[in-house]
């Protein structure tokens, strides 16, 4: 799965975490993420980072997929409370400044060519 917004191409290694186990699992004790590495958490509007190795970047979407807001999260921290938010994407810090607030984004499947 790719995420893109706005036409322009963000991320080409989404992955979806789609019930309370994938959602509370999230990325802990992961060692590190690539910069083209993403995860969709689906109906979740808050998170943590217990148990984290790395800080990340976090996009706190509504409903529509709308950018409400972004921020970095250290390890073992508990991220914000967003008015509205229910889907949330994780990221390697440093990675948010791709998103533009206040517009959707979209999800697609990767074509590969060969």
């Amino acid at each position: 799965m790719i995420i893109y917004q706005n036409g322009e191409f963000l991320f080409s290694e989404v992955k979806v975490a789609n019930t309370f186990w994938k959602r509370f699992k999230g990325l802990m004790f992961k060692k590190n993420m690539s910069p083209n590495e993403a995860l969709l958490l689906k109906n979740c509007s808050c998170i943590h980072t217990c148990f984290m190795r790395f800080p990340i970047d976090v996009v706190y979407l509504d409903n529509d997929f709308k950018v409400l807001k972004t921020e970095s999260v250290k390890p073992w921290r508990i991220g914000s409370f967003v008015k509205g938010a229910k889907h949330i994407i994780e990221i390697k810090k440093g990675e948010a400044e791709k998103f533009q607030l206040g517009y959707p984004i979209h999800l697609g499947t990767a074509e590969r060519k060969g």
